[in-house]
């Protein structure tokens, strides 16, 4: 579990920020959330909930998509970000990994693992230092080092992903979707070293993940969006025995899948009604 010094200390804060694309569609509707120094956070919900635009707004990788954050704030250690661009985050040491991987295909493993510290100043052998560290954390991808990483398979993709993030000796990581297309197994061992990344090194993560049970399991924190709100928010552990949650993302019920909004106000209209 993560130690009950490190949860007191926000390391950043997202506040009531609404997200418009376009100019026209509000995708983020007042949206506000707490990362802890040294914890694993996980942001929850289906397709369209708002959670990658949430990651985005946060990394400010919006603009590339014609998306801009209209109103609240952004503040990380203490201080605005909104105006930094996503080089500037790099190096207060944020960094998105982003939803499908995204690998420079004609490289070399080896060579996107490089790309990720192209930031640093810190010189060649804190570097190479870094690398083996990322090797260790990846076994796999030091066997498959000199192999181009179009030619890796999808989960081999995602640790490059994650490990090149690494590589710019990053505080905190938002993670989009790491379970996206990877088999079970395999995305039980991605979150195994996300959790031992984040006990080993300190790295912070904001991870946005539609597989509740898996992300649940690992996150220390956890908040549900639906229809870019969030609807709910607490301990991990608490989330996972909410009946409410239970029923919302396991539970079917005759007229099919629930909204967790709807399930939440027939749950307290039963309340109200005994």
């Amino acid at each position: 579990m993560l130690d009950a010094a490190k949860t007191d200390e926000t390391l950043l804060e997202v506040n009531n920020i609404e997200v418009i694309y376009n100019h026209v569609i509000l995708v983020l509707k007042g949206v506000s959330l707490n990362v802890k120094k040294g914890g694993i956070t996980a942001l929850l919900g289906g397709n369209g909930a708002g959670k990658t635009t949430t990651l985005k707004a946060i990394s400010n990788l919006l603009h590339s998509e014609r998306g801009e954050v209209t109103k609240g704030s952004i503040v990380y250690q203490g201080e605005s970000v909104q105006d930094l661009d996503p080089a500037q985050l790099v190096k207060r040491g944020v960094i998105q990994v982003m939803e499908g991987r995204h690998c420079f295909e004609h490289l070399t493993v080896e060579e996107n693992l490089l790309t990720g510290a192209y930031t640093r100043k810190d010189g060649k052998g804190a570097i190479e230092s870094d690398l083996e560290m990322v090797y260790n954390y990846f076994p796999r991808l030091k066997e498959r080092r000199r192999s181009q990483a179009g030619y890796t398979s999808g989960g081999e993709q995602q640790m490059v992903a994650i490990g090149r993030a690494l590589m710019s000796r990053p505080e905190t990581v938002l993670l989009d979707e790491p379970s996206m297309g990877l088999a079970p197994q395999l995305v039980e061992q991605i979150f195994e070293i996300v959790k031992s990344v984040n006990e080993n090194e300190g790295v912070s993560f904001l991870l946005a993940e539609q597989n509740t049970n898996v992300a649940l399991k690992y996150a220390h924190y956890g908040y549900i969006l639906e229809n870019g709100r969030v609807v709910m928010d607490g301990l991990a552990a608490e989330l996972r025995e909410n009946p409410d949650v239970k029923e919302f993302y396991l539970g079917v019920s005759d007229d099919g899948r629930k909204s967790f909004r709807d399930v939440r106000s027939y749950r307290r209209r039963k309340r109200w009604l005994a």
